[in-house]
């Protein structure tokens, strides 16, 4: 995937020592987002667990997101997260036979599915939920109520600005 540079840029007309310096900050952004994300795979294994003991890691977004738009289609959710059908398919399959997931057929579309939580599956979600907000709470417990709800709002903003460039990626290949 090849693609093209902007004619302008924001950092036009800087001397290469601002140049240096805006590259020194995205090498700490790199480092501390692959930290982040170290940590949170970590935290994803053992959060799943806290669902089911069979449940793979990356389950979790899918529940939490089926929570959030109950009755979403399995294709929206495979947009969403950014995998192909025959993934989310796959994903949907374990999280059915685990009892946590129900499919039903979409009226509007004869070949889609409605995906909502089980009533085993909100059970176990909301108590994995509360364990994870109960951390937050606890590693964040210094932070004042700005901070956490400015963090919330960068964290949103980066996610946002992540999933237009991934779709900008896409449509140009």
């Amino acid at each position: 995937m090849h693609r093209s540079l902007p004619e302008t840029s924001p950092w036009d007309g800087l001397v290469s020592q601002d140049v240096a310096v805006v590259d020194e900050n995205f090498l700490q952004l790199e480092r501390e987002l692959g930290l982040l994300l170290r940590r949170a795979q970590a935290s994803s294994t053992a959060l799943s667990r806290r669902v089911h003991p069979d449940l793979e890691p990356s389950a979790y977004v899918l529940l939490a997101h089926i929570v959030a738009t109950p009755g979403v289609r399995a294709s929206d959710l495979a947009t969403f997260i950014g995998v192909g059908r025959g993934t989310i398919s796959r994903q949907l399959s374990r999280l059915s036979a685990l009892g946590l997931v129900s499919r039903r057929p979409d009226p509007e579309d004869f070949r889609g599915q409605l995906l909502d939580l089980t009533d085993e599956g909100h059970k176990r979600f909301e108590a994995a939920q509360a364990a994870r907000r109960a951390y937050l709470h606890t590693a964040l417990a210094s932070w004042s109520q700005d901070d956490v709800d400015g963090l919330a709002l960068q964290l949103a903003r980066l996610n946002a600005d992540l999933a237009e460039v991934r779709r900008t990626d896409d449509t140009a290949d």
